[in-house]
């Protein structure tokens, strides 16, 4: 039998990329490169030439340094200390490394994901002799203030419980053993690359609601599905990324920086911290991961940084959580699949993608799903949201097309709404959601019964104005029939007091269905009226000049909305009732 070998040499250094001899090793196994022990995967294997791609800087390294292999596979630790946590591509804790060099990371430096030296307070929630399974809750750690994690029996583990006891403990510290010798620690490690495995994978059938007026009455996202939000430079990604996590009602909130500039993600690690969660009242980041890869980081590390995020989701769904997560942006991760594949001197795809592009995509967007975790008392769900960043804003490259194929919901960013500061810019006539029939029954049942109606009519409004437009262009509206100019007006209404939100106003920022279904009932009721008066012989032009139609954007911003929309509702009918009284004079 042949002697296994842990120790090979480095042959060839090509950027991120290198290839080591004399080694034995499997695909994916976690090597140490070179004298600085820097972190890397095997990727590929060629006979005797094991070809790894390196999570650090590889500058300054030279053929014949050492590279030994762990045994390991891409792995992250999951347990107690997650929350509030801030991490690079491959989980090392950056405030930890900060303490340790300052703020710029050296190489072949390591740090735990989770503090091994803190103790928790664990209370256990079965007994001696109870017979546990894989996903079972043996007991729980009040992590933050308000949030209680769960501590697991591990993937493929069961028997009766041996021994149990309650108190005080590190992650490394055994809580629980069982009849079989297995023994349970708060912490769990799981390779990133694979899924972790559930009970039982369900429909969606509940939307994520983000708050934002835009997204959850035109395109809703259930609970459990995927979204894409492409756009070119400047129209609002990465801050329609920062609004889903502060508002959506997802339990827990992993966000992804993946290859973006430096300052967009400061400017998250800087805020974050400081926002106000409006479901506890404290602070945002006490249910929230945080994963910073900027575009100055190694480039391998970031085609890591979106397995880590998805596996810490997938854990804590299997707490029976909903878990959000924002991946921002996709793009970055595929150029740096394009760079590794290059260096693999792989054949290139489209656009120099390698041909693996679209499996890759979807391999990552299928780990989203509502699903029954292994305890079965609670659904969980991982619902994930990537931003794409197509060259140009052009929605026909790889990227976009391939991340069409496998999400469901896709809000298009127009840079020519962003221009004239119609924010969310989200162009209402390409956008699109598959979930709308699954909800339908939901919204009825919590909104309104005539919700999917309302809904239909207004998009029927906008793009009646869509093809008016052109025409007005041409010979102006005054030239249009009073019919077509009304339907202009009513479709300027749902623009700006509808599809429009300010993201930085304190009321505006987040909407309520309530609140969201009262605006859009009181533009509908004003169109209705006016058709009326207009079928009556009122002129077409006193209705557009009616004072009291632009009163509904006030309920935007105001927090007594209710009274206020009933009080212009009033307002309407009255000034509606002058104007006729006033056409038959």
């Amino acid at each position: 039998m042949a002697k296994t070998q842990n120790v090979g040499t480095l042959f060839r250094i090509a950027g991120p990329v290198v290839v080591a001899r004399g080694l034995t090793a499997r695909m994916y196994d976690v090597v140490r490169v070179g004298n600085e022990r820097l972190m890397g995967e095997v990727i590929r294997i060629e006979g005797e030439n094991m070809i790894i791609q390196v999570y650090e800087d590889t500058t300054g390294i030279t053929p014949g340094e050492p590279v030994e292999n762990t045994g390991q596979r891409l792995s992250v630790e999951l347990g107690p200390g997650l929350l509030t946590s801030i991490y690079d591509g491959i989980q090392r804790p950056l405030p930890v490394l900060q303490e340790q060099m300052g703020d710029f990371i050296f190489r072949g430096v390591d740090a735990p994901g989770l503090d091994h030296d803190k103790k928790w307070e664990f209370k256990a929630t079965v007994k001696k002799g109870d017979t546990v399974t894989q996903g079972q809750v043996v007991g729980t750690v009040q992590e933050t203030e308000h949030f209680k994690h769960k501590i697991m029996v591990p993937p493929g583990m069961e028997g009766k419980v041996k021994e149990i006891k309650s108190g005080k403990f590190t992650v490394d510290d055994i809580v629980c053993t069982l009849d079989s010798g297995a023994k349970i620690m708060m912490m769990q490690r799981w390779p990133v690359r694979e899924s972790r495995p559930v009970l039982k994978k369900l429909s969606p059938s509940e939307p994520l609601l983000t708050g934002q007026r835009v997204f959850d009455v035109f395109f809703p996202l259930a609970k459990g599905g995927a979204a894409a939000i492409p756009g070119p430079f400047g129209a609002g990604k990465t801050v329609s990324q920062q609004q889903l996590a502060k508002w959506s009602d997802a339990d827990i909130i992993v966000y992804v920086g993946c290859g973006e500039r430096g300052n967009e993600m400061t400017e998250v690690l800087t805020e974050f911290p400081h926002l106000k969660d409006p479901r506890t009242g404290g602070p945002l980041m006490e249910r929230t991961v945080l994963i910073a890869n900027t575009s100055n980081m190694p480039v391998a590390a970031r085609e890591a940084s979106v397995y880590t995020g998805a596996t810490i989701a997938e854990y804590f769904r299997d707490q029976g959580l909903h878990v959000a997560m924002m991946a921002d942006s996709t793009s970055r991760w595929a150029e740096a699949m394009r760079e590794i594949s290059s260096r693999l001197e792989e054949m290139p795809g489209e656009e120099g993608y390698p041909a693996y592009l679209a499996t890759r995509l979807a391999e990552f967007y299928e780990r989203a799903g509502m699903v029954t975790p292994f305890s079965g008392k609670k659904e969980g769900s991982v619902t994930l949201i990537g931003a794409v960043s197509p060259p140009g804003g052009d929605f026909s490259e790889p990227v976009t097309q391939n991340t069409l194929r496998v999400t469901k919901t896709f809000w298009a960013l127009d840079a020519k709404l962003a221009q004239r500061r119609h924010f969310p810019s989200v162009n209402w006539l390409t956008s699109y959601s598959l979930y709308v029939d699954g909800l339908e029954e939901w919204f009825a049942k919590n909104v309104a019964s005539e919700w999917r109606d309302m809904v239909g009519h207004m998009m029927a409004i906008l793009q009646e104005e869509d093809k008016l437009l052109e025409i007005v262009q041409l010979v102006g509206s005054d030239s249009l029939p009073p019919k077509q100019q009304l339907s202009l007006e009513v479709a300027r209404l749902i623009r700006e007091f509808v599809l429009q939100q300010n993201a930085f106003h304190e009321v505006d920022t987040y909407c309520e269905m309530k609140k969201a279904h009262m605006v859009m009932k009181t533009i509908l009721s004003f169109g209705d009226l006016a058709q009326k008066a207009l079928d009556q012989g009122t002129r077409v032009q006193d209705i557009i000049d009616m004072k009291s139609k632009d009163r509904i954007g006030e309920a935007k911003f105001g927090k007594e909305y209710e009274k206020l929309l009933q009080d212009v509702m009033k307002d309407i009918e009255s000034e509606f009732a002058r104007i006729a009284g006033g056409n038959r004079k």
